[in-house]
């Protein structure tokens, strides 16, 4: 009997709708779905999961490890704990630029006050002050102020003017953060991306209140969704999530990717309406049904993105497009 887990926290209703879909899909004969439970974890023993759905390790530091320990003993985790535990949103843009998907100027700043134990002497190979005006210049104004690993809209600020940004960067203390262009657009979708292959485009209002984000509608010709579309799966094929969402910025017709690096993105009914979440829970519940099936014990079963395996194979990345 295969046995597929999902780790999770203040979650709701998904959880439980995903366990209830997959048992409903098999009849229990072969795979069986359950809520995680852990007892005790030690180092090179198996989870006692063939598949594990990861929706609360990047808040839990001690479920990223547990999850590490799984995947090593041959766990199919979804998304590849390795890989995320590296991934942060600076390096996503950066990737994009490299694979044809278009995404707004942005630049990496250091933290405002340093980090723990660092002294002046942890800085030598810093100059400052940095460069402000070309660093204005380039991204222009107005821009968001955001952290370069963040999520769930913490710490991000719109700002106008250099005068703004001064202000804001002295009350990020220790936190990384990055200057990111404004994109004027005239649509937004947010797309659901699961197994690397299944896409779900939303229409999706960021300006609304976050309850109604939702509730819009865009009226978009196909050759945008299509290229909407490419971009989703060739944003989570490079990075290798299995489970993410990506927005997107429709700006004069050219979609442009604001933030893709969500491995645990929002799936609750009441926030993302019925029928997406009723087309999230079939997906992911396909998803970790065959994964589970095609698991095969003490082997990886992890996903690795086409920017790792040009990594290993010394390719160039367009190699793999």
């Amino acid at each position: 009997m295969k046995k597929i887990g999902i780790l999770f926290g203040q979650e709701h209703s998904f959880p439980p709708a995903f366990v209830e879909r997959v048992n409903q899909k098999t009849g229990g004969k072969d795979i069986v779905a359950e809520f995680v439970k852990i007892d005790k974890v030690l180092q090179g023993e198996p989870c006692g999961y063939d598949v594990v759905i990861d929706r609360i390790s990047q808040d839990v530091p001690f479920y990223r490890a547990w999850l590490k320990n799984a995947a090593l003993t041959g766990a199919a985790v979804v998304n590849n704990p390795f890989w995320w535990s590296a991934d942060e949103k600076f390096f996503n843009n950066a990737l994009a630029t490299k694979i044809g998907v278009a995404v707004p100027r942005t630049v990496l700043l250091p933290s405002n006050q340093p980090p723990p134990d660092t002294n002046d002497k942890s800085f030598r190979n810093l100059e400052y002050p940095l460069n402000w005006d070309e660093i204005f210049a380039y991204v222009g104004w107005p821009a968001f102020f955001k952290p370069f690993a963040g999520g769930g809209w913490k710490n991000v600020y719109r700002l106008h003017n250099p005068d703004e940004f001064y202000r804001a960067y002295n009350d990020t203390g220790q936190l990384v953060m990055m200057l990111q262009e404004e994109v004027k657009f005239d649509m937004y979708f947010r797309c659901y991306s699961i197994d690397q292959r299944n896409v779900r485009i939303m229409p999706y209002e960021p300006r609304h209140p976050y309850h109604l984000r939702y509730q819009t509608e865009w009226q978009a010709p196909k050759e945008i969704l299509d290229k909407v579309q490419e971009g989703v799966l060739r944003l989570n094929q490079y990075l290798g999530y299995d489970l993410n969402t990506v927005e997107f910025a429709i700006r004069d017709g050219v979609p442009v990717a604001i933030d893709f690096c969500n491995p645990a993105p929002d799936a609750e009914a009441a926030s993302v309406g019925q029928a997406n979440f009723e087309w999230v829970v079939e997906a992911v519940s396909e998803m970790a049904i065959r994964k589970a099936r095609e698991h095969v014990p003490g082997r990886d079963n992890l996903s690795w993105g086409k920017y790792l395996q040009a990594a290993v194979t010394k390719r160039p990345l367009d190699e793999l497009a």
